[in-house]
């Protein structure tokens, strides 16, 4: 008899949030409307804590349908 051997994957949080940390993005949310633009100030196995223009957004991570980075060029300063 032969036995199949099995390969089990440890499902985790995603890898690529970390590296975002402290980088502006554009969240957009499965609801659709106005996607959320700011800074990542931090993260937990649920939710995002978002630093907009307007204040802090605390979004859940079931209800994101994407998250973008934006990039800035070298030397962007941008307007106070």
């Amino acid at each position: 008899m032969i036995e199949e051997e099995k390969i089990t994957t440890k499902q985790g949080p995603p890898h690529f949030i970390p590296k975002l940390k402290g980088k502006k993005v554009i969240i957009r949310l499965i609801s659709g409307g106005q996607p959320a633009t700011g800074t990542i100030e931090g993260y937990n196995p649920y939710e995002i804590l978002l630093q907009t223009t307007k204040g802090q957004l605390l979004v859940f991570k079931h209800a994101i349908a994407t998250i973008e980075a934006v990039d800035e060029p070298n030397g962007y300063k941008p307007d106070v």
